[in-house]
């Protein structure tokens, strides 16, 4: 299985059928953007420190695997130079749907994210990463990029599940209530699951996710050569996951380019 084409359609699928992740933003949001009143988030529910971004007009900004219409012109409309990039056709479209709309300068790049060879190195100040290295067979090729791509100083903001979310099986949890582990990470949708399970999955069309560890997802972004600058957790609500009772379920990191990219 081609796990990028396969995700590309499985997204573009989700996007079509108007999921939480792929409602553009109002007008009125983006009126308010303009007018320096606006926040974005990189995990399910907490903003995104304003102190991360700094002064941000004028800044280049590389919105990664986050189409959908909303991030990335919100922060085009607060002034940003925004390039969004973005394997799904669909979402990359809805970011577009709403640069045209509200007049907004925005260049849109459909590309897998482990793959910015189309872009040049030292070009962004910030790189914008929410949720989406779960669709990402190896994250560290993710990071290797996004270090290559900024410039030196530049900022990596980036937001991931935990893995402890990937130790459980959700159809038993949604069926049983009780959070039981069953798996051993880094998790794969195509390798960790069992045949019946496996079958399932392939016939319900999902996009397939990956538990990546914190050694790939922290220690991933040191090895590239980045310097963490900033971390919290974040919860999502019950509904989303019985693992929102007891623990935080994301993390999001600021992690700062001190040096020339590494060979």
């Amino acid at each position: 299985m081609n796990i990028i084409e396969h995700n590309r359609a499985a997204w573009n699928r989700e996007s079509a059928a108007g999921g939480e992740w792929s409602i553009p933003v109002s007008p009125e949001v983006i009126q308010a953007a303009r007018a320096g009143n606006w926040s974005v988030i990189l995990t399910p529910t907490k903003p995104v420190p304003a102190s991360w971004f700094g002064h941000l007009r004028g800044k280049e900004v590389l919105c990664l695997a986050s189409g959908g219409g909303q991030q990335a012109p919100v922060l085009a409309a607060a002034g940003a130079k925004v390039t969004s990039f973005d394997l799904s056709d669909v979402q990359l479209g809805k970011d577009r749907e709403v640069a045209e709309r509200e007049g907004l300068p925005m260049r849109c790049i459909r590309g897998d994210m482990s793959d910015l060879s189309g872009l040049c190195s030292e070009t962004f100040d910030i790189i914008f990463h929410p949720v989406s290295n779960l669709f990402a067979p190896d994250v560290t090729a993710v990071w290797r990029e996004c270090f290559r791509v900024l410039k030196s100083g530049g900022n990596l903001l980036a937001g991931f599940m935990s893995p402890v979310l990937f130790l459980f099986d959700p159809e038993e949890v949604e069926q049983t209530g009780q959070l039981v582990v069953r798996y051993r990470l880094p998790y794969s949708d195509p390798d960790s699951l069992a045949e019946e399970a496996r079958q399932r999955w392939a016939q319900s069309q999902r996009p397939a996710e990956f538990g990546h560890t914190l050694q790939d997802q922290i220690g991933g972004q040191i090895a590239a050569g980045f310097a963490l600058t900033g971390f919290y957790e974040d919860y999502w609500t019950d509904e989303a996951t019985l693992l929102n009772r007891y623990s935080a379920v994301s993390i999001a990191t600021k992690a700062t380019k001190s040096g020339p990219a590494r060979p």
